[in-house]
């Protein structure tokens, strides 16, 4: 079992450190961007799946932390959506086209963008419709559907975008910037062959 301690820089500290800063010249760098103050103790994902057996292989271990992972950051998302009556895939499917703009995009395109791809985006397209989060409307050539977000679906993601910072925070405050842009790199990286 590992653990850490994040503790938040108080006013007289950083003073303090600081006038350290001066004496060490500029190698030290006290900036302090990672302000989560509880005890954080984490444990290894056999630990955590009770495995009495080691993993077949690295990238077994691997691929099932990321999925272990991804579950844990979702069923919180998802969470924290639920007072909006909003899936996580709705809320992805907004914020996809409020990025899109005036122009709006056919329904293809917005399940190319995706973060988790759905079965059946029309059906997907049409609860969102029928809650008025978004409009369709066809162009000269009728297989060409345009979507775009409206005044209430724009309104509701402006909300969720205030509160959903703090969730982030809580979830991946406690590893630092550097780390979580490592992460961020490897990630990638995995991606690229996928």
């Amino acid at each position: 079992m590992k653990t850490s301690h994040f503790v938040r820089f108080l006013k007289d500290t950083t003073v303090l450190a600081g006038r350290r800063s001066s004496l060490l010249g500029s190698c030290l760098d006290i900036t302090c961007y990672n302000t989560h103050t509880a005890s954080v103790t984490w444990k290894s994902l056999r630990d955590e799946l009770k495995m009495a057996k080691p993993f077949k292989s690295v990238e077994e271990e691997a691929i099932l932390s990321v999925a272990r992972t991804a579950a844990l950051l979702d069923h919180a998302n998802a969470e924290a959506l639920k007072p909006h009556d909003l899936t996580p895939t709705q809320y992805n499917v907004l914020r996809i086209l409020r990025g899109a703009g005036e122009a709006g995009l056919c329904r293809n395109e917005v399940g190319e963008r995706l973060i988790t791809r759905v079965p059946d985006v029309t059906r997907l397209l049409d609860r969102m419709e029928d809650a008025g989060l978004i409009s369709r409307q066809r162009g000269s050539d009728r297989r060409f559907v345009t979507t775009r977000i409206t005044d209430k679906g724009l309104q509701l993601l402006n909300k969720i975008d205030r509160e959903l910072p703090a969730i982030h925070r809580r979830q991946l405050g406690h590893v630092a910037p550097k780390r979580l842009r490592e992460l961020i790199e490897l990630l990638e990286e995995v991606r690229a062959i996928t």
